[in-house]
């Protein structure tokens, strides 16, 4: 792996050490070694350390007093909570873009969405994702709220690894693609009530994968419990 010579050190290692953490590769519940990490990183203990206490801060990881680190475990009401919030701010995004987007923009969200259709259709679903992202965040981009995304982009960190998963069944597939055809509709009619109640309906719906992605613990845990 490449050696991190950013300027801002320890951004960029909690940027690595989160991806370790989206795509598997630091389970939940594993702790987190530090000197395996500097080694992977090329890099000190300093930059690491201020790493997690970030991670910490995103609830990507919980910081043990005198034992380290270790990768939250998530359980399902935790992910069922943060999904319930990030639906209304989702909803308020969609409402709030009908009002401010401009007709070029609806034109580049309606050309992703037709470019995610095509890669539905082949089941690439690594560029489904990327199109899929790509509009979500330009739809958050069009409510001209900075608040509102920079708290939608906090809890969406924590959950990041659950509403990407490739452990989709395939009737969630096609359900979560007819939710996009109505969204991009009711963008084009600037229909604000529709665009909300969809995008809050179609994040809530998305706790299924959750449960299949088998980064969920029992409810009878604490939510970073090992």
């Amino acid at each position: 792996m490449t050696k991190i010579l950013q300027r801002h050190l320890y951004r960029e290692v909690a940027d690595r050490i989160g991806d370790l953490i989206e795509h598997g590769e630091l389970a939940p519940g594993e702790r987190i070694s530090e000197r395996e990490l500097c080694e992977q990183f090329g890099v000190s203990r300093t930059p690491l350390r201020e790493a997690l206490k970030v991670l910490a801060a995103e609830g990507l990881i919980q910081i043990l007093p005198n034992r380290g680190a270790r990768v939250v475990r998530l359980t399902f009401k935790s992910v069922k909570d943060t999904y319930d919030l990030m639906a209304a701010l989702e909803g308020l995004a969609g409402e709030l873009a009908c009002r401010h987007i401009d007709d070029s923009e609806i034109k580049h969200i309606r050309t992703l969405h037709d470019a995610m259709l095509g890669y539905y259709h082949a089941r690439d679903l690594n560029n489904y994702f990327d199109m899929n992202r790509q509009i979500h965040e330009r739809i958050l981009a069009a409510s001209d709220n900075p608040v509102l995304q920079e708290t939608y982009n906090n809890l969406s960190q924590r959950v990041k690894r659950v509403r990407y998963s490739k452990k989709m069944t395939e009737q969630f597939w096609r359900r979560a693609v007819d939710d996009h055809e109505q969204m991009i509709t009711a963008l084009e009619n600037r229909d604000s009530q529709k665009l909300g109640e969809v995008l809050r309906e179609h994040l809530c719906n998305k706790i299924e994968v959750a449960t299949l992605a088998g980064v969920i613990g029992d409810d009878g845990q604490n939510a970073a419990s090992a």
